[in-house]
């Protein structure tokens, strides 16, 4: 099935910056497109504002559609609309249902309650392509082979023997925030945005920041809020920081856009993707990277998919399943700035804050350890350098 938001539906995002109406409507939209995994027709709402003609150099209907994603169970077919390729060899793997909620101490007024649904969202199938541990659902129209054969180029990124900063973490959407209590059901009001950074992704990049720096490396972490006041024009507004950082410190090789998802099936239910590690439940990632199908100015957007592949890979070595497929799709999502840049999503809305500092933690410690692992290695003599 193509799925393909309409420049009407989406235009009504520009028409109010007030954060509540912005997530009511994403929430409507989403449950409009019903689709298996809810999670393409959030990113695309909550990616509203880039729809400006300008940022994309070409209009919306110039950009080739996502493939809506399939149920996994389906997952042996290949996804309508994209090119045929060769074969993508199966990748099993184990997925384990997280525990029951925790929490039943803090009920919902029935008229405001919602249910959540925890997953296990980790993958599998002949449908994604695999990289070492990790694996990469394609929603563009690179044929497979040439994907697995950007991403078997290895990490492009190794470190250099500096203090400087090479690391850039920052939030062009520091507001989203996560459910308080790990329950089975949420209230319907929470607009999961929050102005606190205590309670919004900066925690989450506090938590990434500490794990680099304690593995000696320089971070530089941004904490502007740059969806507050308004929402719309977030990205422009983030890109300026993203430039600004660059020329202050030329060492920065990663640029890292942390955002947490908003899994949205139905008008009462929402999706927590989780898994336990250690007897502790984590939010499970996702990684984003885009491709660009001449409308967007990425040249170097491969580059960006390696840096995607190998850090999976390094994360899904040390902790199995905390990742889902990266997300590969035609957006540029300042892409175009570094080769080194990603979007993380850090769990969804109905996660809490508490699962995704965990799997900040872990990430952080998987990125420190791939990065530090390849510092040794000579820019002159490594392979596929």
């Amino acid at each position: 099935m193509v799925v393909v938001l309409p420049l009407s539906i989406m235009a009504v995002f520009s028409l109010s910056p007030d954060l509540g109406e912005l997530t009511e409507r994403a929430a409507l939209i989403s449950a409009m497109v019903n689709m298996p995994e809810g999670s393409l027709a959030l990113l695309e709402s909550r990616f509203a504002d880039k729809i400006d003609p300008a940022y994309y150099q070409g209009e919306e209907s110039q950009v080739a559609p996502y493939v809506a994603p399939f149920d996994e169970e389906d997952a042996s077919a290949a996804p309508q609309g994209l090119p045929e390729s060769s074969p993508v060899p199966a990748k099993q793997v184990r997925v384990a249902d997280p525990s029951p909620a925790a929490d039943n101490s803090h009920p919902v007024p029935a008229e405001y309650r919602g249910r959540i649904v925890q997953e296990n969202m980790a993958g599998s199938g002949d449908s994604l392509i695999p990289y070492g541990e990790g694996l990469l659902r394609n929603y563009t129209e690179v044929p497979a082979d040439d994907i697995r054969e950007i991403m078997e180029q290895g990490l492009n990124i190794r470190l250099e023997d500096t203090p400087a900063p090479q690391v850039l973490i920052f939030h062009t959407h520091a507001t989203e925030s996560y459910e308080p209590y790990d329950s089975e059901n949420y209230d319907m009001r929470n607009t999961w945005r929050s102005t606190d950074n205590t309670k919004n992704m900066v925690a989450v990049g506090n938590a990434l920041e500490k794990a680099l720096r304690d593995a000696g490396i320089g971070v530089v972490h941004d904490t502007t809020q740059h969806d507050y006041p308004s929402y719309n024009g977030s990205y422009e507004r983030s890109a300026e920081t993203i430039k600004s950082y660059l020329e202050k410190y030329p060492t920065i090789k990663i640029a890292l856009d942390v955002h947490r998802d908003a899994i949205q099936r139905e008008d009462d239910l929402i999706v927590k993707p989780t898994v336990e590690i250690n007897d502790r439940k984590a939010a499970q990632l996702m990684i984003i990277t885009g491709s660009d199908d001449g409308t967007m100015n990425v040249p170097e957007w491969r580059e960006n998919l390696r840096f995607a592949a190998s850090l999976q890979d390094a994360i899904e070595q040390d902790t199995p399943e905390l990742t889902r497929p990266i997300f590969f799709c035609y957006r540029k999502y300042n892409m175009d700035l570094t080769t080194g840049s990603l979007l993380l999503e850090v769990g969804s809305n109905a996660n809490t804050l508490d699962e995704s500092v965990y799997t900040a933690e872990l990430v952080g410690k998987s990125l420190a350890r791939m990065l530090n692992e390849n510092r040794e290695a000579s820019p002159k003599t490594a392979p596929n350098g």
